[in-house]
């Protein structure tokens, strides 16, 4: 990678580190998360997805652990259907409880709509979702625009050093009409074709409560396809 992109890199994840709330472990947490797309034919394939979230910058005073899987079929190249399932356990912070304090079960209907606008790339996600939280059903609709922008080269390719911009608003389907809103900003570096890392800063507005996280993503996508 050119050496001017690594100083941009760096620049970007050390005014993360020196932000001042980070020194507040209850005001600035983090998640470690993981995404992969496999294609079992041309046309579908299999979502997977790991998140460990943390109320605190350290990852050891976990806040939730979600998994989340999902059967996708590509309509086109810029539009994908997804059906899907999450679990999710939540812990309140500093919990003396081992077990969590919450589980969720949830099952979600997806479409991820794609475009470009010259070098960048707009991802429209809407989602429907089901939830069982403890012994309370729940519906909620969720809507997410994200662009990826290239840095050093036209499209998103080997090599390539980008931005990832997103923000998601959801929404009750009864009693509080809005549920949360999330900001999204990060620096991404693309080392193949199949492997992705992106490090970012999240802020959560959750009715008056907002709280900032540091993001660490990998995406993995390796074909299943038989050659």
């Amino acid at each position: 990678m050119n050496k001017k992109y690594n100083i941009v890199l760096w620049a970007f994840v050390c005014a993360l580190l020196s932000n001042p709330l980070i020194a507040q472990q209850d005001e600035f947490g983090n998640w470690l998360m993981y995404f992969g797309t496999n294609k079992i034919t041309d046309d579908w394939s299999i979502h997977s997805e790991v998140q460990y979230r943390n109320h605190t910058l350290a990852p050891v005073n976990i806040e939730q652990l979600l998994l989340r899987t999902g059967l996708n079929y590509h309509l086109k190249p810029n539009a994908i259907i997804t059906l899907g399932y999450g679990y999710i356990a939540s812990h309140d912070f500093e919990s003396e409880q081992k077990e969590p304090e919450s589980r969720e079960s949830r099952i979600f209907q997806q479409l991820i709509l794609t475009n470009k606008v010259g070098r960048v790339k707009f991802e429209h996600r809407y989602r429907i979702e089901q939830r069982w939280v403890n012994d309370d059903y729940r519906n909620r609709l969720r809507y997410r625009l994200m662009a990826f922008i290239p840095l050093n080269k036209p499209t998103i390719t080997k090599g390539t050093l980008f931005l990832g911009l997103y923000d998601e608003i959801f929404m009750n389907t009864k009693e509080t009409f809005f549920d949360r809103n999330r900001l999204y900003g990060a620096l991404g570096y693309q080392f193949s074709k199949t492997t992705q890392v992106q490090v970012g800063y999240l802020y959560q507005r959750v009715n008056a409560f907002g709280k900032s996280y540091l993001q660490l993503g990998v995406v993995f996508n390796p074909d299943f396809r038989k050659e």
